[in-house]
């Protein structure tokens, strides 16, 4: 009797395992994958790691915007991140791409670029990138991207990939971030992915008055703050958002490139 028990104990364990999916839907882990051989390229890995970032990552801590989250949705973000960081695109922290510089995590870009309040048709200056996918972002948000980036490897590798990826509305420009981009002013937004100790009056200056700037103010990291500055009739108003760590803008000349 008791081996009839364990025989058809057996047979039930091998008929519920067959009926275990084993299709790409659920994202493993890296070490998993690994060991199954899986190519995370030809599965379903990266978009079902973009989908839980949007819905754990940004719309469960407060972001809002239907525009910012759908863009953030698309934009394959694993593409603009070294091969052996892949595998963490979507994790809630900023990652090494090169040249001693990182993407930021994706919560804290959408913080910052859902402060800007674009709409659609606004001219944008984005400062010191360096991956490249925060201009894809909001080059999907804005009617024109203006991306200065002052190292110029990562300036070619961030060229080619919104070239690659179609955003005709999106210009990379090599040259100093502090100095901002005056033969292209004014822009609706400005948006700086580095840390000043406060922001050069040149970039005001390059500002449409009602325009937003949003950017980490502190040289400490532990001291930073990510602050939306919003120029009204000549003046400048700021509210401070929360705290960040970013390095600090670079300070290279622009004829030092």
């Amino acid at each position: 009797m008791k081996f009839i028990v364990l025989f058809a104990l057996v047979i039930l364990i091998l008929a519920i395992s067959s009926c275990i999916s084993t299709d790409q839907t659920v994202n493993p882990g890296a070490d998993i994958l690994r060991a199954k051989g899986i190519s995370i390229n030809n599965s379903l890995f990266f978009k079902n790691a973009r989908m839980a970032m949007v819905e754990e990552q940004l719309k469960a801590r407060g972001i809002a915007d239907s525009h910012v989250l759908e863009a953030m949705s698309k934009i394959k973000r694993e593409e603009f991140i070294p091969a052996e960081y892949q595998l963490f695109a979507y994790d809630d922290r900023p990652l090494p791409i090169t040249e001693g510089r990182s993407i930021p995590q994706p919560y804290v870009i959408a913080v910052m670029i859902e402060a800007l309040n674009l709409e659609g048709d606004e001219r944008v200056l984005a400062i010191e990138d360096a991956s490249g996918y925060q201009t894809a972002v909001l080059a999907e948000l804005s009617g024109e991207v203006f991306s200065i980036e002052p190292r110029p490897v990562l300036a070619e590798k961030m060229e080619k990939r919104v070239t690659e990826l179609g955003y005709e509305n999106a210009h990379i420009i090599r040259g100093a971030g502090r100095l901002g981009l005056p033969e292209d002013a004014p822009f609706d937004a400005i948006i700086i992915f580095a840390a000043l100790e406060e922001v050069p009056s040149v970039l005001f200056d390059q500002l449409k008055d009602g325009g937003r700037l949003a950017a980490p103010i502190g040289k400490q990291l532990d001291e930073q703050t990510l602050t939306v500055f919003v120029k009204q009739s000549g003046q400048i108003f700021k509210t401070e958002l929360g705290g960040v760590r970013f390095r600090l803008l670079e300070t290279y000349p622009p004829n030092g490139l």
